[in-house]
């Protein structure tokens, strides 16, 4: 994508969070801009002015490891937001590495991986790092009613989530989840700058939703392997099931993702309905009715 503009927007972002005071400086003074200014974040890092000057303006090539670590411990990165710095401080090292993904009508999965959907008793897909769905299992389909008639690789989460009511209305954490997958295709995007598919999905994702917009312009990272999430699935009302991202081995830009009930509550008794409607007739489009 924008290689050192990357850089820069995110340096600027992660400079406005920090406080003169939290950095130890006295806040003092009417300020212009929130977080601390450029020349207190090059002082503090121990670099030039002009230098960090330049990183922010995307004028600058290839900062040392140590000038990036120095910016981190000022900045107080995590280890996400700290390997997503060096990744952006290296733009060469990301050239070429997009191959792995092809475009949304390529390649289909190996027919073993296919199987192997089919045999996993719970929910279960499987994801590009843009979001695209490339296979759901028939649990799967049941619960995501709304993409379970697309061609493999046409309907993408991140899409589903920001461009239709629909997306709203299933995701209960609405606003939690929003975030977390902006942070995760800005993630993406910075090891990936070369992938089309992705600048289009940004592209338009930045074009046509204004939270999106304002989430983006947040320059977080984030990373997300496990956790929970809850859905409402027109059927059956909410379920919550615990997730876990499993990458495929030699294939880092594809993973599995498995979504089990949390027990002892309704989402297993619904669990037991969706095998049953499963078994009974293939999968109907969202605008079909459910009932068994």
């Amino acid at each position: 994508m924008r290689d050192h503009q990357d850089l820069g927007e995110f340096l600027q972002a992660r400079r406005a969070l920090i406080t003169p005071q939290s950095a130890g400086l006295r806040g003092g003074g009417r300020r212009r801009v929130p977080g601390l200014r450029r020349e207190e974040l090059a002082q503090l890092a121990g670099i030039s002015v002009e230098y960090y000057q330049r990183l922010e303006q995307g004028r600058a090539n290839h900062p040392s490891d140590e000038v990036l670590d120095a910016l981190a411990e000022v900045l107080r990165l995590d280890p996400q937001e700290r390997e997503h710095l060096h990744v952006l401080g290296r733009p060469a090292r990301r050239r070429g590495s997009t191959a792995a993904v092809p475009a949304r009508d390529g390649p289909s999965l190996r027919p073993e991986l296919l199987r192997l959907l089919e045999h996993v008793t719970v929910p279960a897909m499987v994801l590009t790092d843009r979001m695209d769905v490339l296979a759901l299992n028939a649990l799967a389909k049941r619960l995501f009613v709304h993409g379970a008639a697309a061609r493999p690789g046409t309907w993408n989460l991140a899409e589903f989530l920001f461009l239709t009511p629909a997306g709203r209305d299933f995701y209960v954490e609405w606003d939690v989840i929003a975030a977390d997958t902006v942070g995760q295709l800005r993630a993406v995007a910075g090891r990936h700058p070369d992938d089309a598919e992705l600048e289009r999905l940004i592209s338009r994702l930045r074009a046509e939703s204004a939270t999106f917009r304002t989430l983006w312009a947040r320059a977080d990272v984030e990373v997300r392997t496990h956790g929970t999430k809850s859905f409402r699935h027109p059927a059956l009302g909410t379920l919550t099931f615990t997730y876990e991202t499993l990458p495929l081995a030699g294939d880092e830009r594809r993973r599995v993702v498995t979504l089990t009930p949390v027990p002892d509550g309704p989402t297993e008794a619904a669990l037991h309905l969706l095998a049953t409607w499963a078994a009974d007739a293939p999968v109907r489009t969202s605008r079909q009715s459910l009932d068994a």
